[in-house]
């Protein structure tokens, strides 16, 4: 009675089978969030970072961080806290700001740029959406993100929601740089596609929507242009100097109420062929197969024909310690007269 079974590599191991899997990027596999809370004592927000979460932190155990959003500023401007920390640069918008042209930007780049001829002003400072990298795993999904904003809305777009997305779907060349590929971020809706190309978009004053990095799980939102059409508010960067942006963006996206985004990774599978043949495992260990008197077995009409039913298969290393286990859907009935081919793929 055949018990281990040494699989041919040649012939019974196909390994690294690459395929790639989109998924929904937040908790429990969801595309789509529809709520968004963040950490706070009293309803008071500050920090020019927050975490943002599924569910109220303050209420329920069972919140999760979904994302980060921020504001940064070349010179430190939309900061909470003292000014004077502004001509010592220790403002957070600063200090992200330079961490984002660090990671994103060729070496001495000073500014990103959002429109075809950048201005002081335009190119100083972004709103920004960080995804968890635990959660994004490999990449965000290019074309599968859609992240609507309230605001005061051009007649094209209802309910008073600016919906963003990427330009991947028309781009077939994307931008490579430090911070691996880019595409722009423009109006429209994953469903019916662009509205209005990056390239209209950044002909303006205020220039394009933003940029993507897909592969670090970064959205940057071109500030200004983001104040007039996604219902910031006006930011006096002169004034406002120690006046926090990140809440306004956060408020943005609760009243937008719908952020859709999806992860893409590769996986590497390897598939084994279990090859059952005929003259094998036919008979079987479990106590009830056989008396315990005489050790005959317990069904007359498998004397001459025995019988089983494979129901999981048990794959093991060189010193038969089992490793992985395969269930089938429903059993199997096996007999001299039947053979088999079970596939179990391994995904990693």
């Amino acid at each position: 009675m055949s018990t281990y079974q040494i699989f041919d590599r040649d012939n019974d191991v196909v390994e690294n089978q690459r395929t790639t899997i989109s998924s929904g990027l937040w908790t429990g596999g969801s595309g789509t969030l529809t709520a968004a809370f963040t950490q706070s004592t009293n309803g008071n927000i500050t920090g020019s970072f927050l975490d943002i979460y599924n569910e109220d932190p303050n209420l329920s155990s069972s919140a999760e961080i979904q994302y980060g959003v921020g504001y940064a500023h070349f010179d430190g401007s939309g900061s909470a806290g003292n000014t004077t920390k502004l001509t010592s640069g220790g403002r957070q918008t600063k200090a992200l700001y330079s961490q984002f042209r660090n990671v994103l930007l060729a070496p001495n780049t000073e500014k990103f740029e959002f429109t075809s001829s950048p201005t002081a002003s335009g190119d100083k400072d972004f709103y920004f959406v960080s995804f968890q990298r635990a959660r994004q795993r490999e990449k965000i999904d290019p074309g599968n993100w859609e992240l609507k904003l309230s605001g005061q809305m051009p007649a094209l777009f209802k309910d008073d929601k600016i919906s963003l997305i990427d330009d991947s779907g028309a781009t077939t060349n994307p931008t490579v740089n430090q911070g691996g590929r880019v595409f722009n971020v423009v109006s429209g809706s994953i469903t019916n596609g662009i509205h209005t190309a990056a390239a209209d978009e950044a002909a303006g004053n205020m220039g394009s929507y933003g940029l993507f990095y897909p592969d670090l799980g970064i959205i940057l939102l071109n500030a200004p242009k983001l104040e007039i059409s996604g219902g910031l508010g006006v930011h006096d960067r002169a004034a406002d100097q120690h006046i926090s942006r990140s809440e306004a963006f956060f408020d943005s996206i609760v009243s937008g109420s719908s952020f859709t985004a999806r992860r893409e990774e590769e996986i590497s599978s390897t598939n084994y062929f279990v090859r059952v043949n005929n003259k094998n495992f036919n008979f079987s260990s479990n106590p009830t197969y056989t008396t315990a008197s005489d050790g005959s077995l317990t069904q007359p009409t498998y004397f001459k024909d025995p019988k089983t039913f494979i129901t999981q298969v048990g794959l093991y290393n060189d010193d038969n310690e089992l490793l992985a286990i395969a269930k089938l859907s429903k059993p199997i009935l096996k007999s001299y007269s039947r053979e088999a081919i079970i596939k179990v793929k391994l995904d990693f």
